[in-house]
């Protein structure tokens, strides 16, 4: 399996939680039962780091948000998708932040309705410090 795809599957993992109160574990199995989905490692790798680091996650992408915004705002695709995108980028030193910022931006632009420039935006202010 392709890195961005195991991203993408990662991706779907933290965007499912945002919903679920079940474990990463039991959605993962629920999912590979009801729907014959088989995850990748690193995907699975990537939903547990953003929840075992999630208040720092989300403490940064609160920190660089503009005024007046607060993560309470960010549509849940966006979000998820920052928070993969940090947790690669401040837990994972074999991915380059540019990587991880040009892979989020695509997630972004397959997955949101025009939100990749804000993904963008934010994580490029995160890279930059």
């Amino acid at each position: 399996m392709s890195r961005f795809k195991a991203r993408e599957q990662g991706f779907i993992l933290i965007f499912e939680k945002m919903f679920n109160e079940d474990s990463l574990d039991e959605i993962i199995d629920a999912a590979e039962q009801s729907r014959e989905v088989v995850f990748d490692t690193y995907a699975k790798q990537l939903a547990n780091g953003v929840y075992s680091e999630l208040d720092y996650i989300d403490n940064l992408i609160e920190s660089h948000l503009k005024k007046g915004w607060s993560i309470k705002r960010i549509s849940k695709p966006s979000l998820s998708i920052l928070r993969l995108a940090i947790y690669e980028m401040k837990f994972n030193d074999d991915i380059p932040d540019s990587v991880a910022i040009n892979e989020a931006v695509e997630l972004a632009k397959k997955y949101t309705i025009d939100e990749s420039k804000f993904v963008n935006g934010v994580l490029g202010t995160i890279s930059r410090e």
